[in-house]
């Protein structure tokens, strides 16, 4: 397994997606947004090693009628350092939870830098994208920090169906209601 570190794991969120949720939390993260809130988590060594122990926890925790879903934010979960310890997990909860939905939190751009570069270039990626099925995209931008709006820090940010954005061949938002 590819060595990963992550800075929490929380067994309930209700803030990072739909429903009750666990929540992974990843070091390492390159985009160093002003006014972030999991500032420490943007060095790769942060936090403690991620191994199947983790994952085993994580597929128990998601193991309850209760819980909606699967997050995994950071950090930067498509730093490409990330990507192969991520797909572990991604495998897993695939295989023994296919009705859990998986999200996903990136200050990449979906269409233009995880499909339009990342995509293309690393086989990882396009595993990774195959079990999302939500990615909110885009850094953090301080000066556009909204309360009002769900599942994100800033109204920049997107929430979009990845699956169904592929099919399509054009992003194709969440819709909140």
């Amino acid at each position: 397994m590819y060595t990963l570190n992550y800075a929490d794991i929380k067994r309930i969120d209700v803030a990072n997606g739909p429903g009750v949720r666990v929540s992974l939390f990843v070091s390492g993260c390159t985009h160093h947004c002003k006014g972030c809130f999991n500032e420490e988590a943007w060095d790769f060594q942060y936090g403690k090693p991620f191994t199947e122990t983790e994952i085993g926890l994580i597929i128990e925790y998601l193991n309850k009628d209760y819980i909606k879903g699967l997050t995994i934010l950071g950090g930067e979960p498509f730093e490409y350092a990330n990507q192969k310890g991520i797909l572990p997990l991604l495998r897993r909860v695939r295989k023994e939870l296919p009705e859990k939905s998986i999200w996903c939190f990136s200050g990449y751009l979906f269409d233009q830098q995880i499909l339009g570069e990342m995509y293309e270039k690393w086989e990882e990626t396009r595993e990774m994208i195959s079990y999302l099925d939500v990615i909110v995209d885009g850094k953090f931008e301080e000066e556009r920090k909204n309360l009002g709006v769900r599942f994100r820090g800033s109204d920049n940010q997107r929430i979009i169906l990845v699956q169904e954005s592929i099919e399509q061949g054009e992003v194709v938002l969440w819709d909140e209601a």
